[in-house]
């Protein structure tokens, strides 16, 4: 195939690469898949945005791949890499690790490719080791106690770059020793510096694939439309996949928030700069500003509350902004821009709150401590990944297991800013599993009504899960729409079956171990485990939804119900949507390979 090949030419490509030689490379292939990598490969040709929901099993990470690297190969006309945005690390890894390996593999041996394909991930700053830093680092802990582990791996950083690749690392270590956000370009080891060496390897003319997250390449979008140096080097084509997930980064990307722990830091950089006097005057002031928050929340630890300014808070508030400004306008005349910056943004945020100010969604959530956190969140996220995104004209994919909703894609459409753009094509691509063959569905009857939060709830839905637990031998995952609901029908559990029973609470990771290795044992969670866990074969031969997983009213949904003219065009169009979206992930557990067989319960 030339360098200018024709559309027809690269499907016929398509064809024998996913008919020949994937199979003859040990790959299962499936019809779907080659219907997809076709969808896909038409979208990057006519530089079109497709929209592809594709089911478990589909294979589409081979097929945006192999798209991609078609594209790349024979329609060269810009050197430029291609961006996979994921929301994982483990997809990023797979994607890095295995995916293009294989692929480039396969591509090499049949002529396709005469060279491996080249691929970098690309990741924050705060992911990576600065030099100078670990060497401070180390010479502060010689002559101290500590321990054991977390001092081998800060010592072995003087080996890896990245330290996620380091396992024994503590938070307080990895704070102290990453690359700071303003590096300064006087530093003695510049040069040599290993970080720097990454950059410039990452942005060499030989990466055909640049891999990130869906935050990193907002960042990276955000500093295009503000005249900054990009984070990514200029790609000819976008890949997003597990697209679900990226209104919710841009959400937090488009976001902003102010905390006791970031007034403390802020006060230890005006300290540094030697002005202890203002940092114990700002310290002093914004203490205050916390004080009277704390007073006007209720009790409970987390939870986001729509912010109710009182004269005690608005005064704490005023008290602040003058000193603020001052500061802000000292270090911008005197060269402490990072500083000057970092105060900038304060004042935005205080005057926010100050002046009640509408054009924003103010609330104050409370942290793990109990603290409370100002935070402001954007009323036009829509417009504002039209602006970042898709008016750059480039090509994309978003691609997700559920990614449409009802089987329609006008939510996330509607989420993502690309409702009513002309460039948008939509795709299906259903699972080829057989859910009616290996799967049973149970809607208890006569399931007595109890008030949502009660104790008659956890006491009804503990009953009822006891008894499918015991009917299945184990092998059992409860999924939960909160974790309070699940805790209380955890002590309610633990004295009922005779199986192995775990908790997966917010850092869930141990208890899903433990779940995959101890035979019969039964795992409740909630929250992020209702997408990306993998459980296949007979581990889950159950699977019980103790809800629907409706979405929790917050400020931020409360604003967006504003939009709509009825309560029931919000619920139609909204709500409804979501639930059913998070409903799919959630089923998504069951089925993990095409053999997998699983009983669905649902307790709603």
């Amino acid at each position: 195939m030339n360098h200018q090949s024709s559309p027809e030419q690269m499907h016929r490509e398509v064809e024998r690469i996913f008919r020949d030689l994937f199979p003859q490379s040990g790959m299962n292939v499936r019809e779907e898949q080659i219907s997809l990598c076709h969808a896909m490969l038409d979208a990057l040709l006519q530089n079109k945005v497709l929209l592809c929901d594709a089911g478990t099993g589909i294979g589409k990470t081979y097929a945006y791949l192999t798209a991609c690297i078609l594209l790349q190969q024979f329609r060269p006309a810009r050197v430029q890499p291609v961006v996979i945005s994921t929301s994982s690390v483990a997809l990023q890894d797979a994607v890095w690790k295995e995916y293009l390996p294989f692929l480039s593999r396969v591509f090499l041996e049949n002529g396709i490719l005469s060279q491996p394909i080249r691929a970098v991930v690309r990741k924050g700053k705060g992911r990576f080791v600065c030099d100078k830093l670990l060497t401070w680092r180390l010479n502060a802990v010689r002559e101290k106690e500590k321990n054991a582990r977390q001092l081998e791996a800060l010592q072995s950083l003087r080996f890896h770059l990245h330290m996620d690749t380091v396992t024994g690392l503590s938070r307080f270590d990895r704070r102290q020793v990453c690359i700071p956000t303003s590096c300064p370009r006087g530093c003695e080891q510049f040069s040599s510096c290993r970080y720097r060496n990454y950059l410039r390897d990452s942005c060499s003319a030989g990466i055909a694939v640049q891999i990130c997250n869906h935050n990193y390449l907002l960042a990276d979008a955000e500093h295009r439309l503000q005249g900054l140096h990009p984070l990514l080097s200029d790609y000819r084509a976008l890949v997003l996949d597990e697209a679900h997930k990226l209104p919710e980064a841009a959400n937090q990307m488009y976001s902003k928030s102010f905390s006791k722990e970031d007034a403390s830091r802020l006060c230890t950089l005006l300290t540094r700069e030697k002005a202890m006097s203002e940092a114990g005057q700002l310290q002093q002031k914004l203490s205050f500003v916390f004080d009277e928050l704390s007073g006007s929340l209720p009790p409970a630890k987390g939870g986001r509350f729509a912010f109710v300014s009182t004269p005690g808070i608005k005064r704490a508030l005023g008290d602040c902004l003058p000193l603020l400004q001052r500061l802000q306008g000292h270090f911008s005349l005197n060269g402490g821009k990072y500083l000057a910056y970092q105060l900038e943004n304060v004042f935005h945020i205080l005057t926010l709150f100050e002046t009640e100010n509408r054009s924003s969604i103010l609330y104050v959530e409370r942290d793990k401590e109990g603290s409370p956190i100002l935070s402001v969140a954007s009323r036009n996220v829509p417009s504002r990944l039209k602006e970042a995104l898709w008016n750059q004209s480039l090509p994309a994919l978003l691609t997700s297991g559920t990614l449409a909703a009802g089987g329609s894609f006008e939510r996330i459409e509607t989420l993502t800013g690309l409702f009513g753009n002309r460039r948008v094509s939509r795709f299906k691509a259903p699972s080829p599993f057989r859910y009616k063959e290996n799967g049973l569905l149970y809607l208890p009857e006569n399931l007595p009504k109890t008030r949502m939060g009660s104790s008659g709830e956890a006491e009804g839905l503990a009953r009822q899960i006891s008894r499918l637990v015991e009917a299945t031998c184990g092998h059992t995952l409860v999924l939960f729409p909160s974790y309070r609901l699940m805790e209380s029908v955890y002590h309610r559990v633990q004295e009922a079956i005779s199986f192995p029973l775990l908790l997966a609470k917010r850092n869930a990771q141990e208890a899903i171990r433990q779940f995959r290795k101890i035979p019969n044992a039964v795992l409740l969670a909630a929250g992020t485990c209702w997408e990306g866990m993998d459980f296949p074969g007979d581990i889950v031969s159950s699977l019980i939804l103790a809800r629907l997983p409706f979405p929790f009213p917050d400020p931020v949904r409360e604003a967006e119900q504003d939009d709509y003219s009825t309560l029931q065009d919000y619920l139609r169009t909204v709500i409804v949507p979501d639930m059913q979206r998070k409903l799919r992930q959630g089923f998504g557990r069951a089925f993990r390979t095409e053999t997998d067989t699983c009983v669905v319960s649902i307790l709603d």
